[in-house]
């Protein structure tokens, strides 16, 4: 198991949060949520933990030259079949998880479903487009984007979740295991929880712009985090997280598509990352405990085998 540097370690960190609030800055005085700047600045801002990785491994070098792709976890993919196996866990997986948190929701009166009319998301569309406008029934447009969902989530949504995910399972989790693999899980969920604290506070997720709202998002990465964490050390490959994230992000609004008019709801109780959320993930957490899968860890960052001798290792790690 490669150690890394404390100082490498906090370095990531600082650097990671440095850039995050930096790069969100301009948002405190533009209108925040509302700002034209929003949908630009936040898809920068989740590649944050990327550049401040990569910048660690070149500046710091806290890992051998041609071992850090092996050690982030972006190469190489094998075993194949564990790594394909494991991405398609972790790209379909939460799509179940985030429908499981909307019952959990509904069950404890977090939130009034209507799965005949879809009546609010029927009130949603209405007002989106002017009045008369034709509009299919909401259950045809709610089948459609259902049947895009996988598909933004391996695509679009997947690109922007790996500029999150490079850093926190590709570099913090393998940096912080030799603490132990729960210290890892829940110190990088925590940390990546804060991470977000610049739009957390301006009112995203769930709509406070105080000190809870971190707290709630902190809360709800740690769920997630130690399920992106454990895909990332049953695979040794950072990839089954990556498309795991971009399900999470893609289904973050589905009890939005399925609640009734005329009720509200609050994504703190209600949504993935809050309490329905952390109910949903504790249960599973809890049965990949009992069923040993947190101590089945591959090495994360053995050496590769020999290479034949006009195939070198170091040829193929850009980061080297």
């Amino acid at each position: 198991m490669t150690r890394i540097r404390p100082i490498a370690t906090i370095s990531f960190i600082v650097l990671t949060l440095g850039l995050a609030w930096l790069v969100a800055l301009p948002l405190w005085g533009s209108g925040g949520l509302a700002s034209p700047l929003f949908g630009v600045l936040v898809p920068v801002m989740m590649f944050t933990p990327t550049i401040a990785a990569v910048a660690v491994m070149l500046i710091l070098r806290p890992v051998p030259r041609g071992q850090r792709l092996r050690f982030l976890g972006m190469w190489p993919l094998r075993p194949a079949r564990r790594v394909v196996w494991m991405t398609v866990i972790g790209l379909f997986a939460p799509f179940v998880l985030v429908v499981a948190s909307v019952f959990v929701a509904a069950l404890c009166g977090w939130v009034q479903l209507d799965l005949v009319h879809f009546s609010g998301y029927a009130e949603v569309l209405a007002a989106s487009v002017p009045a008369g406008t034709p509009l299919p029934p909401a259950g045809i447009a709610i089948a459609a984007q259902l049947l895009l969902i996988p598909v933004a989530a391996a695509t679009v949504n997947a690109f922007v979740a790996f500029g999150e995910e490079l850093g926190w399972r590709g570099f913090l989790v393998p940096a912080l295991r030799p603490l132990g693999t729960w210290p890892a899980l829940l110190i990088s969920g925590a940390i990546w929880g804060v991470w977000h604290a610049p739009i957390i506070l301006l009112g995203y997720n769930f709509g406070r712009t105080d000190i809870t709202g971190v707290l709630l998002m902190t809360g709800g990465c740690i769920a997630w985090g130690i399920l992106l964490g454990w895909l990332r050390l049953r695979s040794a490959s950072v990839w089954p997280a990556v498309f795991a994230h971009g399900m999470m992000n893609a289904t973050a609004a589905l009890v939005g598509l399925l609640y009734a008019a005329g009720t509200t709801y609050d994504m703190a109780l209600a949504g993935p990352l809050g309490v329905a959320g952390w109910i949903v993930c504790a249960v599973v957490v809890v049965v990949l405990g009992v069923t040993g899968q947190f101590r089945r860890q591959p090495e994360l960052s053995s050496r590769p085998a020999a290479q034949h001798p006009l195939r070198p290792s170091s040829a193929a790690d850009p980061l080297g």
